[in-house]
C-alpha cells in the first residue's frame, strides 16, 4: 500500500526583497497511515512552511505532494479546500474558539460546511467531546473552561469531520506543564486508536511522544530519528 502522505523533492520559494528564498529545499518524506510524527527545528528552519504544505494550506513551488492518493500540487483552490475538510483536522497553539458559543456548538461548526444535518452534527460533536473527556462540559463556553479544556475542545473540533490526519502546530505552547501532559496523553490515545498525528513543535519533551522525529534546518531535513534516539542537528 502507498503511504498516506508522500512528499517528493519539495521546494517552496518566496520572493523577499526581490530575491528568491527557498523556505523548503528538496524535502522528501513519506508518512504511513497511523503514524505519530514530530517535526522540529529552530525558527526559520522551514517547519511552519512544511506544515502549511502538508495541511494543504499552501502549494509547493516544485516537487510532488501525494496525499491519500491525490496529487496536491495539481488541485484547484476549491479542490484543496475539499481535501482539507475531508482529510485533515487542525489543532493550533491558539485555541481559536468562538467565545459566545458553547463547546458543543464550537465542535459542531466545521460540519456545517459539509451540509451535515443538525441532528448528525450534534451527535458527532457529543461523541468527540466525550472522547476527549469533556462529556460534562459540553454546554460551557470557552471562558468557563481551563486552558487544557479549551485545547481539548479544539481537538474535538478537529476530529468532528472524521479526518485521517490530525495536524497540530505547537499544541501545548499555551499550556502549563500539567495541562500539556493531559493533551499529549490524549494524542497518545488517538494514535493508539489508529489516528495519524503530525506535531510541529520546538519542545523536545513534546516531540518525544512521537514515533519519529524529523529535524529541519535551513529548509532541509537534516535527520530523521526514532523515539529515544539522539536528536542532535547535523
Amino acid at each position: 500500500m502507498s503511504p498516506l502522505i508522500e512528499l517528493r523533492n519539495i521546494v517552496k520559494t518566496y520572493i523577499v526583497g526581490g530575491e528568491a528564498l527557498n523556505a523548503l529545499n528538496d524535502v522528501s518524506l513519506s508518512i504511513e497511515a497511523g503514524e505519530y510524527l514530530a517535526i522540529m527545528g529552530t525558527s526559520g528552519s522551514g517547519k511552519s512552511t512544511l506544515m502549511n504544505i502538508i495541511g494543504c494550506l499552501d502549494k509547493p513551488s516544485s516537487g510532488e505532494y501525494i496525499l491519500n492518493r491525490r496529487a496536491v500540487q495539481d488541485c484547484s483552490e476549491d479542490e484543496l479546500a475539499r481535501l482539507r475538510n475531508e482529510t485533515i483536522g487542525f489543532v493550533f497553539q491558539q485555541f481559536n474558539l468562538l467565545p459566545r458559543m458553547t463547546a458543543l456548538r464550537n465542535v459542531m461548526l466545521p460540519q456545517t460546511y459539509g451540509g451535515v444535518s443538525k441532528e448528525k452534527r450534534q451527535a458527532r460533536a457529543e461523541e468527540v467531546l466525550a472522547l476527549v473527556g469533556l462529556k460534562d462540559r459540553m454546554l460551557h463556553k470557552p471562558t468557563q473552561l481551563s486552558g487544557g479544556q479549551q485545547q481539548r475542545v479544539s481537538i474535538a473540533r478537529a476530529l468532528s469531520n472524521h479526518p485521517k490526519i490530525l495536524l497540530a502546530d505547537e499544541p501545548t505552547g499555551n499550556l502549563d506543564s500539567n495541562m500539556a501532559k493531559e493533551i499529549m496523553a490524549l494524542f497518545d490515545k488517538l494514535v493508539a486508536e489508529g489516528m495519524t498525528v503530525i506535531l510541529v513543535t520546538h519542545d523536545a519533551e513534546t516531540a518525544n511522544h512521537a514515533q519519529r522525529i524529523i529535524w529541519l534546518k535551513d529548509g532541509k531535513i537534516t535527520s530523521i530519528t526514532r523515539k529515544d534516539e539522539p536528536k542532535t542537528l547535523q
